[in-house]
């Protein structure tokens, strides 16, 4: 469940935060430069790795002043009122000291928190980060040009193609974030506060950093270049630099998130989290769109979004109806689990049936067997088998293991049967069964 959203006072403004997480370690999660701690978790990937960090750390996020769901100011504050603002979060969840992880925006405000109250800083962990705005803007053109983006555009998403490019064509993760930029700030906010961020310049704070610092980057980060990132740790003493691939600035989302989660946690905790491996009875499925490239050169790329959007809302509903778990998307199938068969025989032709109306065609595949539950992923060969039962449908077609049609025996299932397969990869022979819808 999402945290509780409350209110610590900074002088006259209130500042909107969330306190989160039981573990031995006080964490405070500094944000870019325009959030909302609400939105973020409806978002799957930062609500996992918030979820994560929670998981060894007691955690707050806030929304800074004038952003979010904090007050909003008729002058935008400078990083001296900003670091005020940290620090009654702090102090109202009582919270002496903490580790703090500055992303983007945050990581100018954390390091100067943690250079003038070393004291309530025990640690500080910096992604995408930069001592100067040249950094992130290198040219007037290039500020010129997202201050057009905000008067035209601002709250369409559309910032996806510079903060993570890997998901610029995804239609829901647009919309989930041209909502965050709605409710990170208004465009006249958000303009003010780039002209404020364009004054920043920290270089000469950076040597007087004295707690344990961890600088992580990603090499392409179409955001802030990533000598931004080297520039910082060269001149924090002891700091510690850790490069990753990819091209995305949003810490939670693209190429390395995961290995940037491990480096984080390794960083604040000493060790690695050994990854939880449970072996659980499940029932998967798998779903996969019939002929799928030529309907998408037939429609156009607009068209086929729009199309893919209405495929994964019928999904995702059917799911929730039958208690299924989405594990995650595979190109435009999907693959989620079952505590139950004859619950996931019943959504897999609930599916088929509510897309044919769509114009489209799904195959879809069961089995149920022993898989290893790995985070919030599954894994094993109970797994493959899914995977393979599925190849076998045709468009339309709900095709499940004899295991599955064994297990629902009494259920007023019905199934034809379709002879006995070999599965790629699988050893031995399958019989299948058709489910009749």
């Amino acid at each position: 469940m999402q945290p509780i959203t409350q209110y610590a006072r900074s002088g006259d403004v209130h500042i909107a935060y969330q306190a989160f997480g039981d573990g031995p370690i006080n964490l405070v999660v500094v944000p870019g430069f325009v959030s909302n701690v609400e939105n973020y978790w409806d978002e799957p990937d930062f609500a996992r790795f918030l979820r994560r960090l929670a998981g060894y750390a007691r955690v707050v996020t806030f929304d800074k002043r004038g952003t979010g769901m904090s007050d909003r100011v008729a002058e935008l504050p400078g990083l001296d009122q900003r670091m005020d603002d940290l620090r009654a979060v702090m102090d109202a969840v009582g919270m002496e000291q903490a580790a703090l992880l500055g992303i983007s925006e945050g990581a100018p405000l954390s390091v100067l928190f943690a250079a003038t109250y070393p004291h309530r800083c025990r640690a500080l962990v910096l992604y995408g980060s930069f001592s100067r705005f040249s950094y992130w803007f290198p040219t007037d053109e290039s500020l010129s040009a997202f201050f057009r983006y905000v008067e035209q555009a601002w709250g369409t998403g559309g910032s996806l193609q510079r903060f993570a490019p890997s998901r610029a064509n995804d239609a829901a993760f647009q919309r989930w974030w041209g909502r965050n930029e709605r409710l990170g700030a208004s465009p006249s906010a958000v303009t003010a506060l780039m002209h404020m961020n364009s004054q920043i310049e920290i270089s000469g704070v950076l040597p007087a950093v004295r707690v344990p610092t961890l600088v992580i980057h990603r090499t392409g980060d179409r955001t802030v270049s990533v000598e931004g990132g080297r520039d910082v740790a060269a001149h924090i003493p002891g700091a510690r630099l850790i490069e990753f691939p990819g091209i995305d600035h949003l810490l939670c989302v693209g190429e390395s998130a995961d290995q940037i989660a491990d480096a984080i946690e390794e960083f604040l905790t000493g060790s690695r989290a050994p990854v939880p491996l449970d072996r659980v009875l499940a029932t998967v499925l798998f779903t996969d769109i019939v002929s799928s490239t030529e309907k998408a050169a037939a429609l156009g790329d607009k068209r086929w979004r729009d199309l893919l959007d209405h495929h994964h809302a019928t999904i995702r509903r059917n799911l929730a109806r039958f208690c299924g778990r989405e594990v995650k998307t595979i190109g435009d199938g999907f693959l989620a689990t079952f505590d139950g068969p004859a619950r996931g025989v019943r959504c897999a032709c609930a599916i088929a049936e509510e897309i044919r109306p769509l114009g489209i065609e799904i195959r879809a595949g069961l089995h149920t067997g022993e898989c290893e539950m790995i985070g919030e992923d599954v894994g094993g060969i109970a797994v493959h088998i899914g995977a393979r039962v599925a190849a076998l449908a045709s468009a339309g077609e709900v095709l499940v293991s004899s295991t599955v049609k064994d297990l629902v025996a009494g259920s007023g299932l019905r199934f034809g049967d379709r002879g006995i397969q070999s599965l790629k990869g699988v050893p031995g022979e399958w019989r299948i069964f058709a489910a009749d819808g």
